[in-house]
């Protein structure tokens, strides 16, 4: 691959390629491939599709484990002072980040690995929205899975590969503000929120991309896929 110019791929040649990726390194465990990017980057989209794409593969092959299912509860941030930084790292359970993907990475043989997931409606974690079973590979997608800061380099070591997904700023900005909104915030809320948290995390996130094995950057249905080695 040309580092300067990079591929553009389909998310089937991305799948083949976490396919063989998965295939290399035998059965003992499940493969990790984790998906970065700053808030509203389209991470969860990504993610989606290559599950998707892997799972016509071969049916049952991959799911998707989401890192907001470690956001800490409504009742803790309000507690703690913390519930308007909602979102920022240390509001995150990384410890128990940590500890799921031990288990999900090295399972003991036929346990079941539950995984939380976020409701939006609720605003607040579900536990073991999502149970790992036969699955031998398992998409992540966070903002932080890079970040290089206690806990979560605990978190990018256990991942077989990492890729960062890049997007422009306005449509993070665009898309950040349709959430808010569809969550229930009014406009001056969602703006707020959006200049006092969301972006000053995804200018926070965007220092991480180095780490990353990969950057994507969709082009249309295809990605343009570049090395950082």
């Amino acid at each position: 691959m040309d580092e300067e110019t990079g591929s553009l791929v389909t998310v089937d040649d991305l799948a083949r390629q976490v396919a063989s990726a998965a295939n290399r390194i035998g059965s003992g465990r499940r493969y990790l491939l984790g998906i970065a990017g700053p808030p509203a980057a389209g991470k969860s989209t990504v993610a989606t599709r290559l599950a998707a794409a892997l799972n016509r593969r071969d049916a049952g092959l991959a799911g998707m484990a989401p890192m907001d299912g470690f956001h800490r509860t409504t009742r803790e941030l309000t507690a703690a002072g913390e519930l308007e930084r909602k979102g920022q790292p240390h509001t995150f359970d990384v410890p128990g980040f940590v500890a799921r993907l031990r288990a999900l990475r090295n399972p003991a043989a036929g346990i079941e690995v539950g995984w939380p997931v976020y409701d939006r409606e609720i605003h607040d974690p579900v536990p073991d929205g999502v149970v790992f079973r036969r699955q031998r590979i398992v998409v992540l997608e966070g903002n932080y899975l890079l970040l290089d800061e206690p806990g979560w380099r605990d978190a990018r070591s256990l991942l077989d590969e990492c890729w960062y997904l890049d997007a422009g700023a306005e449509s993070i900005e665009r898309r950040l503000y349709e959430r808010h909104r569809a969550g229930g915030k009014t406009p001056e809320v969602a703006r707020a929120q959006i200049a006092h948290n969301d972006l000053p995390n995804a200018t926070l996130v965007s220092g991480t991309r180095a780490r990353a094995d990969v950057v994507l950057t969709p082009r249309g249905e295809k990605y343009l896929v570049r090395s950082t080695r």
